[in-house]
């Protein structure tokens, strides 16, 4: 996943810039970046921020780099945003995507001339730089922006930073969100819709689905109308989002409020049967609260996740890595979880691996019961639309791996009744997965539910991790 933030201002752009860009940070585990323009051109600094926070990081760059126009990204993938010169002029590029015909797209490039692409350490093509040489298959950038995002298969929404502006654009079905922001004398696009409130902007409008528009301190000139179709991530909502973020007029807090209370009216378990209901930290806490609300058991805090030197930002890409430091994050309250029945609420299980480890952290600080509740339905399908997770394969989900231990080869043929918690078939899979995993019981989320939480109709939202409809 990545999160940006451009900015136009009549006056220095960098410190809103800098803080715009940072307020992504729970977006992105891997690199910064940020450029300017201004008097002396383009400036550009990118940092690795696997260890050290963006703010830590860029306090010097924001002092150095001065200019009137610039874009910024936090990453998990791809060093971003590209600097690039064509017979376009020079501009930059950040983007937020998943680009499923990348070899594909490559193949095209070098047919048509366009003989190299820098390689990272992975060995990869850097997905922002190929969204750049299909900006630069256009007459002009605005052109050239269409264009990539008709040759994509999966999802973009990008910020183009030139000397004359910056160009905002989102995602032809609106898959991730991008929102303009506005102040005496500049106006800023954002991914996330609370980065700006501290910096004293005002919502101007949200981009709608496939809508682009070209940014300047003056003004905002609509390059292309929005289309009527959308499909908008749920996970933005049940766990990418920041708790203040806004989506489609829809607030993620109060999305998961309402989530929480659906699984409650819905829970097999008794309200007498638990003494407490705690969330996992941190997107887990607010579908909790929403929980305890509605069963009128106390919300608890049974563990406190450590972050002054376990941030969010620092979060490997080797998975046993990972599992080790999700781990060390966690610290136990002693008094809240000894000989106690806990309702503990996770936003979603993909691998189930951390979460088992959690568990077994809860019993062996002698919690009595452990019933799990998921905030969102079994994962079977991997994301084609967003980097949701690092998963490689749809073995790695641990619902799909029970489905396919069973069904072998016929597995997909049927997904459609392990989808459908009315099934037996579901039931059958739910329970070998709360076995699996050492919980007392296991309540996975409704899709309906989930939806009516996020209050859009179904087809505006999408859902094809969850039964691989697109």
């Amino acid at each position: 996943m990545s999160g940006i933030f451009g900015v136009a201002s009549k006056d220095n752009a960098s410190i809103d810039l800098f803080f715009g860009i940072d307020y992504h940070s729970h977006l992105g585990t891997r690199r910064g970046g940020m450029v300017v323009y201004g008097r002396e051109g383009f400036s550009r600094a990118i940092h690795n921020i696997e260890n050290t926070p963006f703010r830590t990081k860029f306090e010097d760059d924001m002092e150095s780099m001065k200019g009137h126009l610039g874009i910024g990204c936090i990453s998990d993938y791809e060093p971003q945003p590209i600097l690039v010169q064509s017979h376009l002029g020079t501009f930059a590029v950040a983007t937020v995507s998943k680009i499923n015909n990348m070899d594909e797209l490559i193949k095209e490039a070098y047919k048509s001339g366009h003989s190299q692409f820098q390689v990272m350490s992975s060995e990869e093509v850097n997905a922002t730089e190929l969204v750049a040489s299909l900006i630069n298959q256009q007459d002009t950038i605005a052109d050239g922006i269409r264009y990539a995002q008709e040759k994509i298969d999966g999802s973009l929404t990008l910020l183009v930073l030139t000397k004359e502006g910056v160009y905002a654009a989102r995602d032809p079905l609106g898959r991730t969100p991008l929102r303009i922001g506005h102040k005496e004398g500049a106006y800023c696009a954002s991914f996330e819709s609370f980065a700006y409130v501290n910096l004293g902007y005002k919502d101007y409008k949200e981009l709608g689905p496939g809508e682009i528009v070209f940014m300047t301190p003056d003004g905002i000139e609509q390059i292309r109308e929005p289309g009527t179709e959308m499909r908008i991530c749920a996970f933005l909502w049940v766990y990418y989002g920041y708790p203040n973020s806004v989506y489609e007029g829809i607030s993620v807090e109060k999305m998961r409020y309402n989530n929480g209370a659906s699984i409650a009216r819905r829970d097999e378990t008794t309200a007498s049967e638990i003494d407490c209901v705690a969330g996992v930290p941190d997107s887990g806490t607010a579908h909790a609260i929403g929980y305890a609300n509605e069963s009128k058991v106390p919300f608890s805090r049974p563990f406190i996740k450590y972050t002054p030197t376990w941030p969010r930002s620092f979060m490997p890409t080797n998975q046993s890595v990972r599992e080790m430091i999700a781990r060390m994050k966690l610290v136990p309250v002693d008094d809240l979880i000894r000989n106690n029945r806990i309702a503990l609420i996770d936003d979603s299980i993909v691998r189930g691996t951390q979460l088992r480890d959690t568990i077994k952290y809860l019993y062996n600080s002698g919690a009595e019961k452990v019933h799990v509740r998921v905030a969102s339905p079994p994962i079977t399908f991997a994301c084609k639309y967003l980097n949701f997770s690092r998963s490689r394969s749809v073995m790695d989900l641990i619902a799909r791996r029970v489905i396919h231990e069973w069904e072998g080869d016929k597995d997909v043929e049927k997904l459609e009744d392990y989808s459908n918690p009315d099934h037996v078939c579901y039931k059958r899979m739910v329970a070998e997965i709360c076995k699996r995993q050492g919980f007392d019981t296991l309540q996975y989320q409704r899709l309906d539910d989930m939806i009516s939480s996020i209050g859009l109709p179904q087809c505006k939202v999408c859902t094809y991790c969850w039964n691989g409809k697109e």
